[in-house]
């Protein structure tokens, strides 16, 4: 029997609390939530009301002035706790400052 617990991640997650402004693509829904773990692939964002496994979302992360923004789809669904995102387009700078932030003792990006 395979061990449930294997790691299928591609990158470490980092425990980081950043606001969440999601944007659903066509239809432009919107929510305003928190991540509770990011990585340089994609992040876990908690809502209430997640959007549906599939969607195509714009994804903008704050924290104090640093911003950070992509294009994502939804990849695993939570009803009622949250939903996983994997980034899909990513600017050069925008990734860099990312995993530069990701790497950085304060987790800034």
């Amino acid at each position: 029997m395979p061990d449930a617990t294997v790691e299928r991640r591609s990158a470490p997650r980092y425990a980081l609390v950043l606001a969440a402004e999601v944007v659903e693509f066509p239809s432009s829904a919107r929510l305003n939530a928190r991540t509770s773990d990011i990585s340089s692939k994609g992040c876990y964002v908690d809502t209430l009301n997640p959007m549906s496994q599939g969607a195509q979302i714009r994804l903008r992360l704050t924290h104090n002035d640093e911003i950070f923004e992509a294009v994502g789809r939804v990849v695993y669904v939570s009803p009622g706790l949250g939903m996983g995102i994997i980034f899909e387009t990513v600017t050069t700078e925008q990734q860099s400052r990312l995993d530069h932030g990701l790497t950085d003792a304060h987790r800034k990006f």
